[in-house]
């Protein structure tokens, strides 16, 4: 082969991995809009709620012209608007997801602000919320990435409990192993043993199709398996049929840092 020849095929491998590169960031774009589209209808559902309360309130307000029921009429309406504020600054920091950037964070300030996008949504499926979050724990992440991961896996783990059950929500430090940990638990239908171990392959899912023929890609375990691996973590799972399943995220701890972190977004 001509050197001409070599060239020409460095030039057209190069290109190549070029286009694998783009391919993976849109599919994890994908994915991530696939994890909203989940919860889309909750989340419509509370800035409705919100919206409702600001009306109801501000004609109480101006209805009554004494002081205390002027300041209940306003408290109430910057209390919606503050919370109307944290849905839609979670959301833009979710979408955003810088790719590449990593810096210190708090992990359970990580999974709080995932818990803003899908409280109403856990709240309709009657699905409870139990937390413990050590508050010593954190990591060097990529937020955008780390808040993608959690999404899939609380949407999972709802999805596990069609008919309600307990979200157990924790982030732990292990420091006999080093590591910073965040545990998604769920008291849904389990995976079977023999199934188990193909999860985090692509393409392979444990969803039936429910009513609109609708089912899981395959795609979002795979992708979390890859962004964990990518930060030197670890994903584990483990799961009992009829009991339910545990994810548990490990990253290599860090010392909290000196200087005051601003939140993911």
């Amino acid at each position: 082969m001509s050197s001409g020849e070599l060239e020409q095929l460095r030039r057209e491998n190069q290109e190549l991995r070029s286009v694998l590169v783009e391919m993976r960031t849109q599919l994890i774009q994908a994915q991530k809009m696939t994890s909203v589209g989940a919860i889309a209808s909750s989340i419509t559902h509370e800035f409705n709620n919100i919206l409702t309360t600001v009306i109801n309130y501000a004609k109480m307000g101006l209805r009554h012209k004494d002081a205390a029921t002027r300041d209940k009429a306003f408290d109430r309406i910057l209390a919606a608007g503050q919370r109307a504020g944290r849905i839609t600054t979670g959301m833009l920091s979710y979408a955003r997801g810088r790719q590449a950037h990593r810096e210190a964070f708090r992990l359970s300030q990580l999974v709080e602000d995932v818990l803003v996008l899908v409280e109403k949504d856990l709240q309709v499926h009657r699905v409870r919320l139990e937390s413990q979050f050590d508050q010593d724990a954190w990591a060097s992440v990529n937020a955008g990435q780390i808040q993608q991961v959690l999404l899939n896996l609380v949407v999972n783990a709802r999805q596990a409990m069609p008919n309600g059950g307990t979200l157990q929500l924790a982030v732990i430090v292990n420091r006999e192993a080093g590591t910073s940990e965040i545990m998604v638990r769920d008291t849904g239908a389990g995976i079977p043993a023999d199934k188990l171990p193909k999860i985090f392959e692509s393409f392979y899912t444990t969803k039936t199709p429910d009513e609109q023929g609708q089912g899981g890609t395959g795609l979002g375990l795979a992708l979390c398996k890859e962004i964990i691996d990518s930060h030197q973590g670890r994903i584990r799972v483990e799961s009992v049929v009829g009991r339910g399943t545990t994810f548990t995220l490990r990253f290599p701890s860090i010392a909290a840092p000196l200087a005051p972190v601003q939140r993911a977004g």
